[in-house]
């Protein structure tokens, strides 16, 4: 997994599961905490499980009840299928994709 930070936006790029999990968490929990609002992109993500997920889920609450917003950016078809069966799309923000003109 390889995690790159550009102040608020955190680049996911590889795959994410129990193996990376620590990893992202340790950034994730930092970038909150040094900025409140954050964004996840997911577009390099390859292989995602439920682990990964529901660290993402728990990040998600944990920021809504400071106040704050975790959101999820370009995720690529199989975290949003994941999402979407695990019924977690229910709980982390997803960003809107603008139509293109």
């Amino acid at each position: 997994m390889d995690i790159i930070t550009d102040g608020a936006v955190m680049v996911l790029q590889g795959d994410f599961d129990a193996r990376s999990t620590f990893q992202v968490r340790d950034v994730l929990y930092g970038q909150l905490a040094a900025y409140g609002d954050v964004v996840v992109d997911l577009s390099g993500v390859t292989v995602v499980d439920m682990t990964a997920l529901r660290l993402l889920a728990a990040a998600s609450r944990r920021t809504a009840h400071d106040g704050h917003h975790l959101t999820l950016r370009d995720c690529s078809p199989i975290v949003r299928r994941m999402l979407h069966l695990s019924r977690l799309a229910r709980v982390v923000e997803l960003e809107r994709v603008r139509a293109s003109a």
